[in-house]
This record gives structure tokens, sequence and C-alpha cells, in this order.
């Protein structure tokens, strides 16, 4: 894995908020790399900073400094347009609610996002057809939100951020709000489209149940990314 060019490099990646003279040090000097395929786990306790760099990697904050390069890019002086280009290009991401079009059924809210992207619909609906079946979704191309059960939702959510074939996918807590059992049978699925798609996963949870069927795992302690420990 170590051999490969890394898919994503962040490099002393600061977050600063200040409030009258108080500084908050969100994050503090991260360092990452992240290669194709590999599915990496971030844990920490609430509050500790993982949100905030999910955002940040996902191009939709800005950090105080550092630098993030995703598949070659330094994203560090983009302007807003092109940074767009990259999230639309190179970035998924999966909530820990689905948010679905409601008023449009499942194979639609995978479709969508092509067709924002310049696929026609042709295009669009094999591979929005091809990402539901192996997702099992086959049966519930035609429904609609409001019809599935929510580990049906959430692996709808995880084919439409995968629909465009972003070189990373970030993800937040994206069994959240699923049971014990249907929660690994969603994280399952996704482990299997992401290797299978050779697309980098990176996975914030609180579920420590997960954590086993990742390459390895990483702490947001203290402003900074280190390699978990079992304690």
């Amino acid at each position: 894995m170590t051999k490969m060019k890394p898919i994503l490099s962040v490099r002393n990646l600061k977050k600063y908020y200040s409030m009258g003279s108080k500084v908050t040090k969100v994050l503090d000097g991260v360092e990452i790399d992240i290669y194709p395929g590999e599915v990496v786990g971030l844990v920490g306790p609430s509050g500790s900073g993982k949100s905030t760099l999910l955002h940040s990697l996902g191009l939709l904050e800005k950090p105080t400094s550092g630098e993030i390069i995703i598949d070659g890019i330094n994203c560090k002086q983009l302007g807003s347009k092109k940074r767009t280009l990259v999230r639309r290009n190179s970035i998924g991401v999966v909530y820990q609610f689905h948010h679905l079009l409601k008023e449009f059924s499942a194979l639609d809210n995978v479709i969508i996002p092509q067709m924002i992207s310049g696929k026609s619909i042709e295009e669009s609906s094999v591979e929005a057809m091809r990402l539901l079946e192996i997702l099992g979704l086959k049966n519930r191309f035609y429904h609609m939100p409001g019809e599935l059960s929510g580990g049906e939702q959430q692996r709808v959510a995880i084919a439409r951020a995968m629909s465009n074939k972003p070189k990373i996918l970030l993800t937040d807590e994206p069994t959240g709000n699923l049971d014990p059992e249907t929660s690994l049978i969603v994280f399952d699925r996704l482990l299997a489209l992401s290797r299978n798609e050779k697309i980098a996963v990176l996975v914030a949870t609180h579920n420590m149940n997960l954590i086993n069927q990742m390459n390895r795992v990483l702490t947001v302690h203290q402003g900074k990314v280190i390699p978990f420990v079992s304690i």
C-alpha cells in the first residue's frame, strides 16, 4: 500500500478559531496520507475536531494554514470555482443522515449528481443501476426514499456519493442512525464497493465495532492525528 502514491496528502494542517483574545486550536498540525482503495477509520471524542477535519478535507471549509493535496492537486491556493471542480470530480461525501431528495426515486437520486456533472441520462442511468445493484438494491430502483428502510436509504446515499467516481470518499458517521445489525450490513457493502472501485475512504465514527474491518484507524487527539491504540 505504501509504495503507491497517496490519493490524499495532508501537511501541517491547522484550523484555529479566534474569539476576542482567545484562540482555539481545533486542528494543530495534522499530517495524513491515504492511498487508493484504502479504508481508514477516524475516531475521537465529540469536539475533538473530526468534523472540522472532514469539512477541511472536503474543501467545504478553508484551513488556517497547511496543505491538502488531492490526486496530485494542491488545493491551498485554489479559487472557489476550482475548489468546486475538485469537490465534484474527486470527492464523495456520505453524512450520518442520508439527505436524499424525497420527491425522487432511489435511481433518480443517484442519476441526478451525474447529470449535473455533464453525463447523459443514459450513461447516468446505467451507472446508477450498477451501483445500486452492487449495494443490494436491485429491487428498489423505483422506490421513493419514504418507502425505503433506514439502511436502504443510506445505501442509496453511498451510491450517490460514488456515482461520479470520486478518488476519495469522506464519511461522517455513515451508520450512526442505524441499529447495530443494519449498521454492519451497510458498512460491509460500503467496504466491498470502495475496494472494488479502488476508492479511498475516510470514515469518521464512534462505532468501535467497525474498526476491525478497516485497513487502519487514526485518532484525532489534541489537534493532531495519531495512530489509534486500543486501551
